[in-house]
């Protein structure tokens, strides 16, 4: 076993790794000893062993550093894994059972919204969003809890023209300004809404989960029967606190960070 002094390399080596893998390209030790308040043979020294266990790579014409193979190896194991469908299906079992209503785990997959885990009350209930779905992001609680915490030119990306706008019922968003003011009530609100957007006679109550980086990483979905003639600006806020919390639990879990607004 190793030290306990041996626990601040393993961190700084960490935070290391970390730096290399949230740029977009490699980057030199000088700019890695600046970001990380580390000192330059320090930076040397963890540079050169995380290269030699293959985590990194040196590009020496270039004087700089990236992730090497072993770091996506780690990566593609981890994916191999399911951790985040794994990590979330407890919570969304008892969020279903206690709720009685229909709870989902969903991706941003592009402009739409991925269901990967579906988690059905005690009384099961038909609905249109299954394991493998992909619904249009705008339409879906899901997709819009995301969409709130990505930068307006992401958004802007993904919805290019009117013509990305698809309509399902009649109802949501149908361009990019009216999706725009969505996201910022439902970013301020803390969770988002969709009343017939997707299926006449269902709403949705959906809140974010967030990486480590604070970027929305999936959503976490109640589904129930509700039916009305034209839309009744309902958010059903006691069910978004619950949906909220058990959101904030899955980040806990994945070491993940709420946006900080």
């Amino acid at each position: 076993m190793g030290s306990s002094s041996d626990v601040p390399a393993l961190r700084r080596g960490l935070s290391v790794l970390r730096l290399l893998a949230g740029r977009p390209g490699p980057v030199s030790a000088a700019s890695v000893a600046r970001e990380l308040n580390l000192p330059r043979s320090t930076t040397y020294h963890l540079l050169s062993e995380l290269t030699e266990s293959g985590f990194a790579t040196h590009f020496p014409e270039e004087k700089r550093y990236g992730l090497g193979v072993a770091a996506f190896e780690l990566g593609s194991a981890y994916l191999r894994h399911d951790p985040l469908e794994r990590l979330a299906r407890p919570l969304l079992r008892r969020l279903a059972d206690r709720m009685e209503k229909v709870a989902h785990l969903g991706v941003l997959n592009g402009a739409e919204a991925l269901y990967l885990v579906r988690e059905q009350p005690r009384q099961p209930q038909t609905i249109v969003s299954d394991v493998g779905v992909r619904l249009p992001a705008h339409l879906t609680a899901s997709g819009r809890a995301m969409l709130a915490h990505v930068s307006p030119a992401q958004v802007r990306a993904l919805f290019p023209s009117v013509a990305s706008f698809v309509d399902r019922t009649g109802r949501g968003p149908h361009n990019l300004p009216a999706l725009r003011r969505l996201l910022t009530t439902e970013r301020r609100q803390g969770w988002a809404v969709e009343d017939g957007f997707v299926t006449a006679g269902f709403a949705s109550v959906a809140a974010p989960v967030f990486d480590h980086g604070e970027r929305p990483i999936a959503a976490i979905t109640l589904t129930f029967r509700h039916v009305c003639d034209t839309p009744c600006g309902q958010t059903w806020p006691e069910l978004a606190k619950e949906v909220r919390k058990a959101a904030d639990e899955l980040t806990t879990r994945i070491g993940g960070h709420a946006a900080s607004g």
